[in-house]
C-alpha cells in the first residue's frame, strides 16, 4: 500500500445511491481501507417502487447476491420492457421490451425483414408480433430466458422492479456486514484544505467531526458537497425535457401481477404504474407550466388501476446534470450527479455505471485531475445518451389535443438525434452512438411504436426469395405463441421465486 493511498472513504447520503455505493466499494476495498456511510434521519424516500434496466441483474451478480433472498427481500417483480399507452395518439399502445425482434438475419435486424414484408403485404400482422418479450408481456406470463444458441424463444432479457426503500435497506444489510460504518446524522459544515480545497472533514450538527481522504456524494437534487461546496454547476434541459413535477403514491395490488412496468401519456406528461410483490407503485410526470398541481394530483388519482394507499407526495426537478460529478477529492453519484425523467428507467443504471467507473479510476490521496476528467467525460456522455433516448419519445409525437404535445412535437432537439430520426425514415436503417446503452431494437421499438414507416427498404433484402422470408416469419410467430402458451403466469413463477430455498 503506498504512502498516498486512499485510507478512508467517506458516502454522504443513504437511499439507493449511497447503499448501491457502499456495497461493491466494500466489496472491492474494504478489506484495505475504511468506509463509512453518513446518513440522516430527516430526509426520507419515496418509496413507491423502482423499475430497472437488465443491467441490475449483473450489477446484483458481482456483488454475489443470491437472487431468491433479493426478491423476496425486495418485494421484487419480473420486468420485461414497458408497455406505452396513448404515446404517439390518442388510443395508441405498443411495448419495448428488452432484447425485442429476434436475433439478426445475415447481420441485419429482424425487423427490417419485417419492414420489407410489410412493404408489400398490408394485411402483415403487426411487428410486436414477432417479439416474444412483448407476447409474454401481453399474456402475462414470465420464465428467464434458457438455452445457448440464440433463437425467437429466447431472444429477451429481463429487470425487476421493486421497492427502492427495502432494496436500499438490503443493500446497508450487506455491506455494514462487510465492514461499511454506518453513521446516523445530518451534516451541518464541510471542513476543507485551505490550500488545496480538498474536503477534510464533516461535521455533523451534533458537534462530531468525520474525516476522510475521498467524499462521494449521494445526497440527492442539492447536491451537498459537489454543488454546496465546489458549485460544480449545472446543465439544464429543460428546453428539451419540459417535464420539472412529479407527483408520487403506492396503491393496493392489483389482480393480476404483470411483468412490465406501464407508462401512459397524459395531457402534460404521463403516468406511470409499477407492480410489486405487495402493492404498485404510482406516480404522474408533468409540467407544472402546462398543468397546475392540483390538476396533476387528481389525474394521477383518476389513473390508478387500485385504490390509493396513501396521498400523493410532491416532487420537483430540474432535468439536466452537473457540469462536472467529480471535484477534487468529492465525487457525485446519484441524483447529486443529475437528473433525467424515469421514462425508461435508467436512473439506477447510471448509478450502477458510475459506481463501477469510480473503482476503475481509484485514486489515490492526491486525486488526479485527469483521472476526474476521464470519470467526467463518462458520466457526461452517458447522461446525454440517455437524454436523446427520452427525448425522442416526445419529440415523435402526433398528439395536437394539447399545448404540451404542441411544444414537445416543434421543441428543437439535439442534431446528432435528428439525423437519428432522418435516418430511420428515409432507410429504416438506425445509428447507434452508444455501444453500451440502448441498441436499434430499442430505438426501432419507439420509432415503429410512434407510427413511424421510414420511406424506404434496406434494397439487399430485396434480393432474398420473399415468400420463403414470409414463411419463416410466419413459422416464427407460430412458436413464439406455442411457447409463450406453455410458461407459467408471472405471479406464480415469482411465488415459485420466493418460496425457493437460498
Amino acid at each position: 500500500m503506498s504512502g498516498k493511498a486512499i485510507r478512508k472513504i467517506v458516502i454522504v447520503g443513504g437511499g439507493t445511491a449511497g447503499w448501491m455505493t457502499a456495497a461493491p466499494l466494500a466489496l472491492r476495498l474494504g478489506g484495505s481501507l475504511e468506509i463509512v456511510l453518513v446518513e440522516s434521519p430527516d430526509i426520507g424516500t419515496i418509496g413507491v417502487g423502482e423499475s430497472t434496466l437488465p443491467t441490475i441483474r449483473y450489477y446484483n451478480h458481482a456483488l454475489g447476491i443470491d437472487g431468491a433472498e433479493f426478491v423476496r427481500r425486495t418485494k421484487a417483480t419480473f420486468k420485461l420492457g414497458i408497455d406505452f399507452r396513448d404515446w404517439g395518439h390518442l388510443g395508441n399502445r405498443f411495448f419495448h421490451g428488452f432484447g425485442d425482434f429476434g436475433p439478426p438475419i445475415e447481420n441485419r435486424p429482424a425487423f427490417m425483414y419485417w419492414l420489407r414484408l410489410a412493404r408489400d403485404d398490408k394485411n402483415m400482422p403487426p411487428y410486436e408480433e414477432w417479439s416474444i418479450s412483448t407476447a409474454m408481456a401481453h399474456e402475462g406470463r414470465f420464465v428467464p430466458p434458457y438455452g445457448d444458441q440464440p433463437g425467437p424463444t429466447n431472444a429477451y432479457s429481463y429487470a425487476f422492479q421493486f421497492d427502492a426503500g427495502l432494496y436500499a435497506v438490503f443493500l446497508r444489510d450487506y455491506a455494514t456486514a462487510r465492514g461499511v460504518q454506518r453513521i446516523e446524522g445530518t451534516v451541518g459544515e464541510v471542513e476543507q484544505h485551505p490550500e488545496t480545497g480538498f474536503i477534510t472533514a464533516l461535521k455533523l450538527r451534533d458537534g462530531r467531526r468525520v474525516e476522510g481522504d475521498l467524499f462521494v456524494d449521494c445526497t440527492g437534487f442539492r447536491g451537498l458537497l459537489i454543488e454546496g461546496v465546489y458549485g460544480a454547476g449545472y446543465e439544464d434541459w429543460s428546453a428539451m425535457l419540459p417535464c420539472n413535477s412529479a407527483q408520487a403514491v403506492p396503491s393496493a395490488l392489483a389482480d393480476k401481477l404483470t411483468p412490465y412496468t406501464r407508462s401512459t401519456a397524459k395531457s402534460a406528461g404521463w403516468q406511470w404504474r409499477i407492480p410489486l410483490q405487495h402493492r404498485n407503485g404510482n406516480g404522474h410526470v408533468y409540467c407544472d407550466g402546462f398543468m397546475s398541481d392540483d390538476e396533476a394530483g387528481r389525474v394521477l388519482l383518476e389513473g390508478l388501476d387500485t385504490e390509493p394507499l396513501d396521498t400523493p407526495r410532491q416532487l420537483r426537478f430540474t432535468t439536466g446534470r452537473r457540469r462536472k460529478s467529480w471535484v477534487k477529492n468529492c465525487v457525485a453519484i446519484g441524483l447529486s450527479s443529475g437528473f433525467l425523467e424515469p421514462l425508461e428507467s435508467t436512473s439506477i443504471n447510471i448509478i450502477e455505471l458510475a459506481v463501477g467507473w469510480l473503482v476503475q479510476y481509484f485514486p489515490d490521496r492526491d486525486c488526479s485531475p485527469e483521472l476526474a476528467d476521464e470519470f467526467n467525460r463518462l458520466v457526461s456522455q452517458r447522461y446525454e445518451f440517455v437524454r436523446d433516448f427520452i427525448i425522442l419519445h416526445y419529440k415523435l409525437t402526433n398528439r395536437t389535443d394539447s399545448e404540451f404535445w404542441r411544444y414537445c412535437a416543434n421543441m428543437p432537439i439535439p442534431d446528432a438525434l435528428q439525423h437519428q430520426i432522418d435516418l430511420f425514415r428515409a432507410s429504416g436503417r438506425i445509428a447507434i452512438y452508444d455501444p453500451e446503452g440502448f441498441q436499434v431494437d430499442s430505438y426501432a421499438s419507439i420509432m415503429l411504436g410512434h407510427g413511424i414507416r421510414p420511406e424506404r427498404t434496406d434494397p439487399n433484402i430485396d434480393r432474398m426469395d420473399m415468400a420463403r422470408l414470409a414463411d419463416h416469419f410466419r413459422k416464427v410467430r407460430a412458436t413464439i405463441r406455442q411457447v409463450v402458451g406453455t410458461m407459467p403466469e408471472h405471479a406464480a413463477f415469482v411465488d415459485q421465486v420466493v418460496r425457493a430455498q437460498s
